[in-house]
């Protein structure tokens, strides 16, 4: 029995209330190239996508997203009414207002509200998007992301869970229903843990389930059911994404994988071991996505899990991160982090700085660091 949280409209679809789960995807063409960023959104809807997401981070990319809103408006039904887009702020939230008429969604992260116009609050922040909201009659969503915290929550409780609460307790302050919450880890455990704890504590309000980062589809795809089948088998979730890393062409593949997750779940299919863990290498991947600076970032991606194979039984951690939005949190936090710019990828071990390397050196200095990691590991436990 799903959670009876309350419903919210976005576009065509609907979310909440009983409403079958929606599968959503996010482009991964830079959202100024319209005509790829289009042919996308269509591959995404045609694959089944309910909500198609697309990142905008600059006043160019608002013109780009009205001129893609219109080339929607001009398909032929039923295709133009199945899509449904929604857009990605990062750091300049008051591009929200140029947005708002040409979207049906509008996602925020609490972390990103305090880069800019630090003088001003995060709550009136907020209720200036809430206005530009109910103005353009657009849906919210509050993106709490593991890579990317609000720097007051990193403290105390949890800070995903920290953060989704405050500001879903904020927008009912200001009597704002018409928003769903997502709390993402790359870590399923955790991704278990913080939904059930909102879930519980608000259970009227929609949740978007994902785990940020799962990585390529061999890992991505166990590691997001890992987490999602057991809280939608609770009754947990409202709309989904399986976050991949693929190339622009295969991204297809996330729309996919969520359903053939939420047709195992309605057949009442149990495809994950009670017993799962992560024990052994963890390799986290960011989806590809509009705001990577480089294309090369999946292949290196995909060739750090080739090459990693000898070393699966260690507990580390190596995160391989195509943006600067996530990139340098998950980089930190894991025992090897790559941070991969347009020409450049930076390394980081344990959160230090070992410096900036070329696509074509970087794989070998990964190996040889493992390499490191894993004698000191053998040499302390003799």
């Amino acid at each position: 029995m799903r959670n009876p949280t309350r419903e919210v409209s976005i576009g065509s679809v609907c979310i909440g209330n009983y409403h079958p789960v929606v599968v959503q995807s996010m482009c991964a063409t830079p959202t100024q190239d319209v005509e790829a960023t289009f042919a996308q959104v269509i591959q995404l809807t045609e694959a089944g996508a309910g909500i198609v997401r697309v990142a905008v981070d600059h006043p160019r990319d608002v013109a780009a997203v009205e001129a893609l809103s219109r080339k929607i408006a001009a398909l032929d039904l039923p295709l133009r009414e199945k899509i449904n887009l929604s857009v990605d702020l990062q750091e300049n939230f008051r591009l929200a207002e140029a947005l708002a008429p040409w979207v049906a969604k509008i996602r925020y992260n609490p972390g990103h509200l305090h880069h800019l116009e630090k003088d001003i609050s995060w709550r009136e922040k907020v209720r200036w998007l809430v206005e530009v909201a109910q103005k353009e009659d657009v849906a919210l969503r509050v993106g709490v992301n593991c890579g990317s915290i609000d720097p007051e929550k990193k403290t105390g409780e949890d800070p995903v869970f920290a953060s989704a609460l405050e500001h879903a307790d904020w927008l009912e302050e200001l009597g704002f229903e018409r928003f769903c919450v997502s709390l993402k880890d790359s870590h399923p455990e955790n991704v278990l843990k913080i939904n059930r704890l909102f879930a519980q504590k608000r259970p009227s309000i929609p949740i978007h389930l994902g785990v940020t980062e799962a990585g390529v589809p061999s890992v991505g795809i166990p590691k997001s059911r890992a987490a999602l089948e057991p809280l939608l088998r609770e009754g947990i979730g409202d709309t989904l994404r399986i976050s991949l890393t693929v190339p622009n062409e295969r991204k297809r593949e996330e729309v996919e994988a969520g359903q053939a997750l939420l047709d195992d779940v309605a057949a009442n299919r149990v495809t994950v071991p009670s017993d799962w863990n992560q024990a052994g290498l963890n390799i986290i991947s960011c989806p590809s996505c509009s705001r990577v600076q480089n294309a090369r970032f999946v292949d290196l991606a995909m060739k750090v899990h080739e090459m990693t194979t000898y070393a699966k039984a260690y507990p580390f951690t190596i995160a391989v991160m195509g943006c600067r939005v996530n990139g340098p949190g998950e980089s930190d936090h894991a025992d090897i982090g790559l941070w991969c710019g347009a020409d450049r990828v930076n390394m980081k071990l344990r959160g230090k700085l070992l410096g900036s390397f070329s696509y074509d050196t970087i794989l070998e200095k990964v190996k040889e660091t493992l390499d490191d990691l894993i004698l000191a590991r053998t040499d302390s436990s003799e």
